[in-house]
């Protein structure tokens, strides 16, 4: 059975490329489109739970608009899920992302200038004219020292991770502003140029490769738990966002390891390396 959570399809409308579509759901073709707000939440329906989150500027495949609502699929990971209409514009092909943990947009480029909006680690935007300091874009002035060329990529998820340190714990977070264990990953591993799923349980099943018990961890690698992942900072310790603190931050992994198990969660179900 296709998992829903990554197969375009709703009781109206179903992606073209689908081969078995229930019956009375239309084919239909997608348009491009991406956000225009600073983060906005993917619901499993209108106006229902959060299941991910998208950042400014990425891309994204419409599927369906009805009653203000759009049923989209996300093209960094592929997850389907509702959002509202008016969370998107035309397209636009980013030149930069923001690679500081956060930033403002200005009204000028001018630090005293008002600012209009905030946007988090991973947002994409367009440069559409500079001066020594700042980037116009259509959101506002944006500080350059905040914005890395578009193909750039960083080379250590474990430090891309602890950009995020203190981080409110945001269940199905994906952005500076609030993140949870699995959204944490993923912008590590997106902004290293690694493609990677949005949910724990779908990257235990995609990244790396799973080590026997008894390998020592070391940074980089991933222990998952069941509804959990986390980040090996070095062979004691992990770095993840977590209900425990209620935020992105350090621990004693041995520490960790006995905690979750002892709230009921389960032993660590795999250690994987990339």
């Amino acid at each position: 059975m296709s998992d829903p959570r990554l197969t375009p399809v709703n009781a109206r409308v179903a992606a073209a490329h689908l081969r078995d579509v229930p019956e009375g759901v239309r084919r239909v073709q997608s348009s491009e489109r991406q956000i225009n707000l600073p983060v906005v939440d993917l619901m499993r329906s209108p106006g229902g739970k959060r299941d991910r989150q998208l950042l400014y500027g990425e891309k994204l495949r419409v599927f369906e608009e009805r009653d203000g609502w759009a049923f989209v699929q996300a093209d960094k990971d592929g997850y389907v899920g509702y959002l509202p209409g008016v969370s998107l514009t035309a397209m636009q092909p980013a030149t930069h992302w923001v690679s500081a943990p956060a930033t403002h947009a200005y009204d000028a480029a001018d630090i005293k200038s008002p600012d209009l909006a905030t946007l988090s680690f991973g947002s994409l935007v367009t440069i559409t004219s500079s001066t020594i300091s700042f980037a116009e874009t259509p959101l506002g002035f944006v500080p350059k020292v905040h914005l890395s060329e578009i193909d750039s990529c960083m080379t250590d998820p474990v430090a891309v991770a602890a950009g995020f340190l203190g981080t409110p714990y945001l269940w199905g977070g994906n952005s500076r502003f609030g993140i949870d264990c699995s959204g944490l990953v993923q912008a590590a591993l997106l902004a290293c140029g690694t493609a990677c799923p949005g949910d724990s349980d779908l990257q235990q099943a995609d990244l790396g490769e799973t080590l026997p018990d008894g390998n020592a961890p070391e940074r980089g690698d991933l222990l998952f738990w069941k509804g959990h992942v986390a980040w090996v900072a070095d062979p004691q310790t992990i770095l993840h966002a977590n209900a425990g603190h209620m935020a992105v931050a350090y621990e004693p992994m041995q520490g960790a390891i006995e905690r979750i198990q002892a709230q009921g969660d389960g032993p660590v179900t795999a250690h994987k390396r990339l």
